[in-house]
């Protein structure tokens, strides 16, 4: 590292620990600590004997260190790095920003703390932020070109996309400034909710709150957009570890802002919350220069495929069809099979027409989120098996990042939903089970452990949970009772398919079970689970005061699985590992239509 590139991240470094310095001022309300600028006092230089004076004074020492080492670097990119005209210009800029900052903190201490003063300080700290961030990674990419590694570009779009997340990160930190100065922070006490409501009644300082919570949500959504596209094999090494970084900084600073609220802007809460800001605010400046030397070292951005086919543009009924076939329809209705029953158990009869259909319909957007991201994780995977490289990806007749965008939006489009018609805990359950299929199934379990379908199968089981808060507004014990069903029913159901695409699964290098352990081992697991799946369905009858029609179907269903997975262990053959699948479906609908009719029979009034 060239002594250039150790002054442009030192002065970038200082830049983001003003900031900290600064909320710590601002935590303290210590912005008066000197009662004039740019002395202490009318009278003094040195800070008077008082902790706000002090740390208003640490403020201002940390700006004047950063005010030489913007110059030092400035002088140092015009004697030796002119040749570099991006360096140069972005060096200089940060001269007449940091004087303007120097001179609008003066402003901000004669005006009293006036709240638009303080916001305008506030966004041209944030701009010096980006331009000496800016010029740091400049100089990491410019001047050290020669020593770095090949490494894949990102994909189309991920230079715009980057640069509309730090655009709106910026929104939501400006808004936020604005917020805290007129002492707003306050005006919602039950975070997440605002009121006991997602959309409060707005004026005054309670618009101005919901407006920067509204831009903080987005600004996450388009970060952990960002992540999931940073992500994907190939996987670029510099953005994926500053998505991460971002990601992170996004999540600590969720966890700040909730503390605010709930300590009441405790002073080391809401100077966390302020450093956390120019943190992420540098690494989005950072993402977005480092995307667009990888993509410029390519010439372009990387466009993996385009929509279409045999050299011709698919129609909109072909595009339309496509983009459904994304959302895996036939696993969507498996899912929703377990939410209704479990809306009727809940109710102990049968609920509105209108909240079923709410609950399924928002539900049934939330699966199709998980599985148009899933397809758009698992392309490279589905291009290699025969079972699945028909897909509309694999078949390259949408363009992946259309995919992800589209799956991304229903997710998004499904949390609204549910929150405002049902209700926020069932929304906040479909959104867990969106985040656990993608994040803990397809990005972590699926290509590194033999208990992939194990543990990711509770991504498929949250739908009961999601019918019974949808009636309740809790999860009581039979909720979590037909969950256990349908997680333990999950991996003899699909250790049964994998059993009959093994090949597939190891060229695609999954360590499915029948791949890792044979198949053998796998008929095995697949007889114990059936045995648990019908000790776990039996235990509905007593814990969820089920009747003799759910009684009598568990244990007729539970006994012929069994048997049939007996079957399959002594037998060995393909057909019967085909058989034990399709009625896996057939045992998990009939018995989960008992669980209904049950539940509106004459018996449930006993119950």
């Amino acid at each position: 590292m060239t002594r250039f590139q150790k002054l442009a991240i030192a002065t970038a470094s200082t830049t983001v620990l003003l900031f900290g310095v600064g909320g710590l001022v601002r935590a303290t309300e210590s912005g008066l600590g000197c009662t004039s600028w740019p002395k202490c006092g009318p009278d003094r230089w040195l800070p008077y004997p008082t902790a706000k004076s002090w740390i208003e004074y640490s403020h201002r020492f940390v700006a004047f260190v950063l005010v030489v080492l913007i110059a030092w670097t400035a002088i140092e990119a015009w004697r030796r790095h002119k040749e570099h005209r991006t360096i140069l210009r972005l060096s200089v800029a940060a001269v007449p920003l940091v004087l303007m900052q120097a001179v609008l903190g003066g402003i901000v201490v004669q005006t009293d703390l006036d709240p638009a003063w303080v916001t305008v300080h506030f966004a041209f700290a944030m701009a010096l932020v980006a331009v000496v961030v800016a010029n740091a990674a400049e100089t990491l990419y410019t001047l050290g070109r020669g020593r770095r590694r090949e490494r894949p570009p990102p994909g189309g779009g991920f230079v715009a996309l980057t640069g509309v997340t730090a655009l709106v990160t910026f929104g939501a930190l400006v808004v936020g400034t604005y917020v805290r100065a007129t002492g707003s922070g306050l005006a919602f006490r039950d975070w997440p909710l605002m009121d006991g409501r997602l959309v409060p009644a707005l004026g005054g300082a309670a618009t101005w709150m919901f407006a920067h919570r509204v831009l903080a949500a987005a600004a996450a959504l388009l970060v952990l957009f960002v992540f999931i596209r940073a992500w994907t094999r190939p996987r670029n090494r510099a953005l994926s570890t500053l998505s991460l970084v971002a990601l992170a900084l996004i999540a600590a600073q969720v966890l700040v802002g909730a503390a605010n609220v709930w300590s009441r802007l405790q002073p080391a809460a809401v100077t966390a919350h302020v450093a956390l800001s120019a943190a992420i605010w540098a690494t989005l400046v950072a993402l977005w220069i480092a995307a667009r030397h990888e993509t410029q070292r390519k010439g372009h951005a990387h466009q993996e495929v385009d929509a279409r086919k045999n050299g011709k543009r698919s129609s909109l009924r072909e595009t339309t069809a496509a983009y459904f076939q994304l959302t895996k329809p036939r696993i969507i209705v498996l899912l929703l099979i377990t939410t209704v029953p479990a809306m009727m158990l809940a109710e102990r009869g049968l609920p509105s027409l209108a909240l079923i259909l709410a609950t399924v319909g928002g539900g049934a957007v939330a699966a199709g989120s998980a599985n148009a991201i899933n397809c758009y994780l698992d392309r490279d995977v589905d291009e290699v098996m025969r079972r699945t490289r028909r897909r509309p990806l694999p078949a390259h007749r949408i363009a992946p990042e259309n995919a992800l965008a589209f799956g991304y939006v229903l997710g998004v489009a499904a949390f609204l939903f549910l929150s405002i018609v049902v209700n926020v805990l069932a929304a906040s359950l479909a959104l867990a089970a969106i985040a656990f299929y993608v994040f803990v199934y397809t990005l972590w379990l699926k290509r590194t452990s033999v208990q992939n379908i194990v543990i990711g199968g509770a991504a498929g089981a949250v739908p009961a949970l999601v019918g019974w808060a949808a009636v309740t507004g809790t999860v009581g014990v039979p909720a979590w009772i037909l969950f256990a069903i349908v997680f333990v029913w999950t991996p003899p159901h699909f250790w049964a398919l994998a059993m009959r695409y093994r090949d597939d699964y190891a060229a695609a290098g999954i360590p499915m079970l029948p791949v890792v352990r044979g198949p053998e081992e796998t008929r095995k697991q697949i007889l114990l689970y059936s045995l648990v799946l019908f000790a776990t369905s039996l235990l509905l009858v007593p814990l969820g005061n089920m009747g003799p029609i759910y009684a009598a179907a568990a244990l007729v269903l539970g006994g012929w699985f069994v048997w049939r997975a007996l079957r399959l262990w002594l037998g060995a053959s393909g057909a019967d590992s085909m058989r034990l699948f399709r009625f896996s479906i057939v045992y998990l609908g009939l018995l989960f239509a008992a669980v209904a009719v049950d539940a509106a029979s004459p018996f449930a009034a006993l119950a």
